[in-house]
């Protein structure tokens, strides 16, 4: 609907279609369902903790990934987390994607639920699906690696593709970005996408947020911008939005949707956690020489949670660097700096196979829950 031009009824020159699966992993032609005699034989395989499966590898020709099916039977955050894939194009050594499976597929904090977009879905919360389409020139190899200390029992998997399309010199590189700040750092933006040098387009991204109840009560957190820096930019951005839920299509506050480009499939109010996406299908971002996207981390309090600052004895800063008076003459609502647990997963094309972009972070600091940095006193009202 969105990616391919061909008309479903007409067959394109030299193209054929391939799966690979545990049934077939290298997807020669001839070769699928046979073990087991034909009758189901491998289905799926285990992962073992440190052990890295080539999923899916076309050495010489050109080719598509079209779709991508996956899952596994412990769906626990520590392998949503722990859990890699890497996908790696033409031949090179380093991979244009390495990411957790769970943020990876459109769900972050090491959480799965039911969700569609139309990119990424989740029909039932037991599974991943990915539309994304990856060409590649000279090749492709996708693998999975478990970094976990823990066996995984199940692997079950389809990577759909095609070989002999023309992809020529003008067409780009699939890749993603993790990132993780926990906590982030005040008046320091969170980098969705750290600085990328090259042309091509920002695809979207998918965010995680677990706000810090003990240091700023359950006051709201998300009155951040996104801000793209895009073909020179500086100081200031070229695209600038006007708040967290206004970046994903919704208003004054942010409950559980999905939508085709942009939704939130979870909304934790209860434990402050929260996981939600965009994705420029239809409003394109391109760069032509670089781009970095960032969000800010700003918070608003009201008259509901001043008791808590007041009471904490908290420092808070505006948004525009002042410390906030909680006292009786002080404002009743306003703008604050803050920091929180922030992940994401970054999706763009870009017109080479690798980027300079830093390895995945280690799976230590995936896996550590939130960093709780100040002690709440207890006995407050409303807690």
């Amino acid at each position: 609907m969105f990616f391919d031009n061909t008309p479903l009824y007409k067959l394109p020159d030299g193209v054929v279609t391939r799966w690979a699966s545990p049934e077939n992993p290298k997807g020669l032609k001839g070769e699928g369902g046979k073990e087991g005699g034909g009758r189901k034989g491998r289905a799926c395989f285990p992962l073992h903790a440190g052990e890295t499966v080539v999923l899916a590898e076309e050495p010489r020709s050109s080719g598509v990934i079209r779709r991508i099916w996956m899952t596994i039977s412990e769906r626990t955050p520590e392998m949503l987390r722990g859990i890699k894939i890497e996908f790696f194009w033409d031949g090179c050594e380093k991979p244009a994607v390495s990411a957790p499976i769970g943020d990876f597929f459109g769900i972050g904090l090491g959480r799965i639920t039911a969700f569609q977009s139309a990119l990424l879905s989740n029909p039932e919360g037991r599974s991943f699906n990915c539309f994304i389409p990856m060409p590649f020139r000279t090749g492709m190899k996708v693998t999975v690696t478990n970094e976990t200390n823990t066996d995984l029992r199940m692997l079950f998997y389809d990577i759909d593709y095609t070989l002999g399309d023309n992809t020529g010199d003008d067409t780009l590189y699939f890749h993603a970005y993790f990132n993780r700040e926990n906590p982030t750092q005040i008046k320091k933006d969170y980098e969705i996408l750290p600085k990328v040098k090259g042309k091509g387009r920002f695809l979207g991204c998918n965010l995680g947020v677990i706000a810090d109840k003990t240091r700023y009560s359950v006051s709201w957190w998300g009155e951040g911008e996104v801000k793209m820096y895009i073909d020179g930019d500086t100081d200031f951005p070229t695209l600038c939005g006007t708040g967290t839920e206004d970046y994903i299509g919704t208003a004054w506050g942010q409950g559980k949707y999905d939508h085709l480009f942009q939704g939130c499939p979870i909304a934790d109010h209860d434990n402050m956690q929260y996981c939600f996406y965009r994705y420029h299908v239809m409003d394109p971002v391109y760069f032509r020489s670089d781009i970095r996207v960032t969000i800010q981390q700003l918070g608003y309090f009201t008259e509901q949670v001043k008791p808590f600052f007041l009471y904490n004895e908290a420092q808070l800063y505006s948004a525009r660097g002042e410390l906030i008076d909680f006292s009786k003459n002080g404002p009743k609502t306003g703008l604050f700096e803050r920091c929180d647990d922030w992940s994401s997963c970054a999706y763009f094309y870009l017109d080479r196979p690798v980027s300079d972009l830093p390895e995945i972070l280690p799976v230590e600091q995936r896996l550590i829950k939130q960093v709780q940095s100040v002690e709440k006193k207890p006995g407050l009202a409303g807690e």
